[in-house]
């Protein structure tokens, strides 16, 4: 929803219906994850995507029926299905998608909900997609410390709620499943939890010219990027336009602050890029043990050598140490600064995925890994 949230928040000021459909499981080669969102608007504009351009025709038709009808539908589309060709999904997955009517009655915290992603505060929209009629559809709203509207039963919605908020502290959307009153061991009733959390942050240490490439390609994947170096004549915004910050301090000392200060988690990355072990080693040190989504260093072989002669003397584990992407990046024989930054951001998203940065022309089978609902 955040993709469309601006088409969706003009007519919904306007007190106009609007079709919304959003991916709550896939299988398969699918190509959209749950909570891709796509919207049909009073005037017949169609914004965004749930599968890449597939299916989008049918389940169009199917926004304006719902709204139409003002009662939310759920449909599986997949390529066994006898309409497959006929609705257009021929990559070989499935997807499902809910279609519910969206309007100042349907959702009326959707402002509240709108001005949080603005801010960049954590909040999660729970949706009943699947149950007993009276419950679906219904809505909750979720803040860290707050909650909005009832998916129709107290004991629901204090697990909903329980659950739900260890989610939005991992910035993961997807299904929760319970008994019709709540219970976690029951089954027959399920909830698509759509998480917006602050944007997973990116830290490079290092002022260097490939920092400034590397932060120009976390800002497009998504990443706040803050880019830190003991040495203020390089650290500064000017050099890095793409970073969301620019900070002079020890990135050892930073990191553990930051920590400390509850600002990381495990979507973070960390990329040391500083070729100098009195900064590399003690950052390092600190990175390795935390629960971070990735850390990587660049240097050569005898760098990489060194290094980690370094951290085992500081103590540092075997098990941590494997955790070290170093060399840093994939083997594209990348050169300059910014051939070099797509060949890290090509191992972050390989890390995050599963993915072995292989060829697909060399590969067989699957090409996205499966997606794994998540429970409760």
């Amino acid at each position: 929803m955040r993709e469309v949230m601006d088409d969706l928040m003009r007519w919904w000021h306007a007190d106009a219906p609007v079709g919304m459909a959003t991916v709550t499981a896939t299988w398969r080669s699918a190509p959209r994850q749950p909570g891709a969102t796509m919207l049909v608007g009073p005037d017949g504009t169609a914004v965004g995507s749930v599968s890449g351009g597939c299916v989008e025709a049918a389940v169009y038709d199917l926004c304006q029926e719902v709204v139409a009808a003002g009662v939310p539908r759920a449909q599986r589309y997949g390529v066994h299905d006898d309409d497959a060709y006929a609705v257009g999904l021929t990559c070989g997955g499935s997807i499902e998608v809910f279609v519910e009517r969206v309007d100042r009655d349907t959702f009326p915290d959707l402002a509240e909900v709108a001005e949080a992603i603005g801010r960049r505060t954590p909040v999660a929209v729970l949706t009943c997609v699947a149950g007993p009629p009276e419950r679906v559809g219904r809505r909750m709203v979720l803040w860290p410390d707050r909650r909005s509207g009832s998916l129709g039963s107290g004991r629901l919605d204090d697990a909903a709620s329980d659950d739900g908020r260890g989610l939005l502290a991992a910035g993961r959307t997807g299904l929760l499943h319970y008994g019709t009153d709540g219970e976690r061991r029951g089954s027959g009733l399920t909830l698509l939890l759509n998480a917006y959390a602050p944007p997973a942050r990116m830290i490079v240490f290092g002022a260097i010219d490939f920092a400034a490439a590397v932060a120009r390609v976390g800002a497009f994947l998504g990443y706040r990027v803050t880019v830190c170096d003991a040495r203020p004549v390089f650290a500064t915004a000017r050099r890095f336009p793409d970073a969301d910050e620019v900070v002079v301090d020890w990135p050892h000392r930073y990191l553990a602050a930051e920590a400390r200060a509850g600002h990381l988690d495990e979507r973070t990355v960390v990329c040391v890029l500083t070729h100098d072990p009195k900064f590399d080693v003690p950052v390092l040190r600190v990175a390795l043990d935390l629960p971070l989504a990735y850390v990587g260093a660049m240097g050569s072989r005898r760098t990489h050598d060194d290094r980690l002669a370094r951290l085992r003397e500081e103590g540092v584990p075997e098990a941590a140490l494997r955790r070290l992407a170093s060399p840093i990046g994939l083997d594209l024989g990348a050169r300059t600064p910014e051939e070099t930054a797509v060949s890290i951001a090509a191992e972050i998203v390989a890390t995050r995925w599963g993915g072995n940065g292989a060829p697909l022309s060399h590969t067989a089978g699957r090409i996205h890994t499966p997606h794994r609902p998540l429970t409760g």
